[in-house]
Parts: structure tokens; sequence; C-alpha cells
């Protein structure tokens, strides 16, 4: 047995900066912080790239669990060359405002009446404009469809459009603002949230439109690096192509890829189901029973192994 040295220090895979903490505090990019790292060389980042620099932002458009977050996250430590110094990450919700993206008015620390304060968006573009060797910086807004974008973005949302870049506006407050061309904004939307028309209809002109639905072949590749047994994974990847068939006619029955990442086994394949997956299948098949269980049975067929499931209607493959 080998006797510690003393005074050695013991090092985690977080201290050397590979670790699942220090993964996540290094990107927003996944809510699962050892998420796969982007390469450089991949397409999607070459495709994200080329439609910045041609529309005012990019929107990754999809249901639930296909890397929309992640891409975006990892889009942007890349164009950024890491420097988290140009890169600004925000989360829309239901009560977000103008006064926490734009501008807004906060109390003074001596209570004596009240001040502007920059909100993220302007922090962004004030550093944007002060580069000057004019590199990249990026905003990430995550779930972008969660918020009234039109009254968030307020004045700024015509000059977010690429032809309008450079051009002075006025804000409530009555300073000037400009937006530069080197920023960048990425975003990600559910489409089938309830604010989704009118995102849409704000920024149709202003943004391109990146569509990522769930992914048979990246699910093989994410049960193959896991070590997942063959039969196992083939009898998931057939119910796979079969549920996401039947979203075609009920888009609320897409199942993303990225639900089973943590899947290495039977076990940890049937904890997805019980603490994640079933609260989606219940809820898009809860006015059609018989698809439903025909769902569930097709599941069920993955751990006994009695054949792949398979869709009802053979034009619902995927």
């Amino acid at each position: 047995m080998t006797k510690p040295i003393h005074g050695a220090r013991h090092l985690t895979a977080d201290d050397l900066g590979i670790g699942p903490s220090a993964r996540a505090s290094a990107s927003h990019g996944s809510s699962a912080p050892d998420a796969p790292i982007l390469s450089s060389e991949d397409p999607r980042l070459a495709e994200v790239e080329r439609l910045l620099k041609q529309f005012g932002g990019v929107i990754l458009s999809g249901p639930p669990g296909t890397s929309k977050t992640w891409l975006a996250g990892e889009a942007a430590t890349l164009l950024t060359d890491g420097d988290t110094a140009r890169q600004e990450f925000i989360q829309f919700h239901a009560s977000y405002q103008f006064e926490d993206f734009i501008q807004g008015f906060r109390p003074k620390q001596n209570g004596g009446g009240f001040e502007p304060k920059q909100g993220v968006f302007l922090r962004i573009v004030d550093k944007a404009r002060m580069d000057s060797e004019g590199r990249p910086h990026v905003l990430v807004i995550d779930e972008l469809s969660r918020a009234d974008v039109g009254r968030v973005f307020g004045e700024a949302l015509t000059y977010i459009e690429k032809s309008k870049r450079d051009i002075s506006f006025t804000l409530p407050s009555g300073d000037q603002w400009t937006i530069p061309q080197n920023l960048w904004l990425i975003a990600t939307m559910n489409p089938f949230d309830r604010g989704v028309d009118d995102v849409d209809a704000a920024f149709e002109r202003r943004f391109a439109k990146i569509e990522m639905l769930p992914d048979a072949a990246t699910l093989e590749t994410m049960l193959s690096d896991n070590g997942v047994p063959d039969e196992l994974a083939k009898r998931l990847v057939a119910w796979f192509r079969a549920t996401n068939g039947r979203a075609k006619k009920n888009p609320a029955a897409s199942v993303g890829h990225a639900y089973f990442s943590p899947v290495v086994d039977e076990s940890t394949l049937q904890d997805v189901w019980d603490y994640q997956l079933h609260y989606l299948i219940d809820r898009a098949f809860k006015y059609d029973e018989p698809s439903h269980k025909e769902v569930v049975s097709g599941w069920n067929r993955i751990f006994i192994g009695n054949g792949a499931p398979g869709p009802a209607d053979p034009d619902e493959q995927s």
C-alpha cells in the first residue's frame, strides 16, 4: 500500500478544470455539467456563425431535450474563444421585463431617490461597442418565448436587425444607444410554448431560425459512448423512433434525445422514465388513451426484450 506523501495536495477533477463542477461554472451550455464539449470543427458551429454574420441573431427552436441550450452555450464559448467577459447568459420567464433586460430605475443606496441601472442587454452592448478589436460578444437568451418579447426589448427590437445596427435610438430615460455589429445574439425556444406566435412575429425578419429535432442518430451515439448494451440500445432507439413518429400528428409527444444522456443500463433508463419521461407522455396523450397505452406498452417491451416496439401506422416512422 502506497503511503500518502506528507504535505502533498489532493487534487480533484474539478481542481484540474475537467470535473462536473468546473464544467458547470465554465459553461452555461447544458443542464448536465458533464455534457460533451462542442468541437470547433462541428458543422453546427459553422452554421451558427455563418447565420450570425448575416442576420441579427439566431434562434435554436425545438422541443425539450434536443440540445438547444447546450449548443447555444457551447457556440458562445467557442465564438468568444472562451472569454467569459464577452459572454452574457439570461433566461426569460413570464415576469421578465424591459427594466430587467434593457434599463430600469433602482433605489439609491443612501435612500435619496432613484437612479438608472443597465440591464444585461445594455451591459453587453456597452462591452461590444468599447471593444477596439471588434471581437464578437455573444448574448445567449434561453427560453425566448417565455416572456413578452416586444415589451422586454422595447425600442431595441427594431435596432437588433442587421440593417439597423449602429443607428442611434433613444431609450425612455432619454439615453442614446446604438447596437454594434459585433454583438451576436443566440436564443433558444420551444415551438410549443404559448408565446411562440409573438416571437415569430417579432423576430421572423430579424433572426434566422434553426430547427432542432429529436435525433435517433445522436441518441445511438450517446448510448454507445455510455456503454449501453447493444440490444437494450436497439430497443430504446426503436421506441424513440416510434414515439417521435407520433409527434407528426401530436407535437407534444416529441421526446428529445438528451433525456437519455445519463443512461448506462436498464436501471438508469427506468429512472429516466419514472422521474421525467412518463410525465411528458402522460401529458402528451392525456386525451388519447389508446395511443398512451401503446406508447407505454412499447416502453415496457424495451426491458422484456419481447421484440422491438413499432408505431401503429407505418407512415409514422421517422
